[in-house]
């Protein structure tokens, strides 16, 4: 059955987003924001596919094709059977202001509320879809407009444009470099738990003692403290190359 209002649903879970000036549902909103994510990680402009958004989005390949023809619809992005989706201007519009919404949570959550940073992004996506624009700009303000969130991830400016921080992966340093970790992007609560027990966390300081591919680790002095990190792990973090 078809329903008459936007934003309401036209089929199975798949909301209506045709109609002009029509209110985006959360689903709509999660979508686009995984496809700039995703697609912010790749190194070439390639579609984000099908199978990709499904797992991200933990939903089967058959729901993520039927919402990819509404969002074309919807001129939020473009699909091509077999190869994928990417978005418009508009699509990626209003991908910006979701992670906004989303990343300025995320820093409010952990200075207002010492939330941890393993806590904050589970927290911040249930509240990301209700907050008005008007609370996130007095959000922003409030915290002093800030550049980044508790993992380093940048955070859009309310004219939607975005400056990616510069860091190398820690996995390419080689022994004897200094570092500072400036992001970390691998968001699962358990990965940072784990950094943070080894207090690799955001602004830490370090030095790698080894860098070893054929043993698949690397070592790094914290502290005072010698710690051992898969390369796979160490490649999620990225840090600031300091001076010898």
């Amino acid at each position: 059955m078809r329903a008459d209002r936007p934003g309401t649903v036209i089929g199975p879970g798949i909301p209506e987003l045709t109609r002009e000036n029509a209110v985006p549902s959360l689903t709509v909103e999660n979508y686009v924001k995984t496809i700039a994510l995703i697609a912010a990680r790749s190194p070439t402009a390639a579609p984000v596919g099908t199978g990709e958004l499904a797992q991200a989005l933990r939903v089967s390949p058959g729901t993520v094709t039927g919402m990819l023809k509404t969002l074309s619809e919807a001129n939020l992005a473009t699909y091509t059977p077999y190869e994928g989706a990417q978005l418009t201007g508009a699509g990626r519009r209003l991908a910006l202001k979701v992670i906004r919404r989303h990343r300025l949570l995320e820093l409010f959550l952990a200075r207002t509320l010492q939330m941890s940073w393993d806590e904050v992004h589970e927290e911040a996506e249930n509240m990301e879809h209700a907050a008005s624009e008007r609370l996130i700009d007095r959000i922003e303000a409030f915290l002093g407009f800030p550049a980044v969130d508790p993992h380093g991830d940048p955070i859009p400016r309310a004219d939607g444009s975005l400056t990616e921080p510069e860091g190398s992966p820690l996995s390419q340093c080689p022994g004897g470099q200094r570092f500072r970790v400036v992001r970390v992007m691998d968001q699962d609560p358990a990965f940072l738990r784990y950094l943070s027990e080894i207090a690799l966390e955001l602004h830490a300081g370090g030095e790698v003692l080894e860098n070893r591919p054929e043993s698949g680790a690397v070592v790094c002095l914290l502290g005072q403290r010698s710690v051992a990190l898969g390369l796979a792990a160490a490649a999620k973090v990225l840090v600031q190359i300091l001076p010898e």
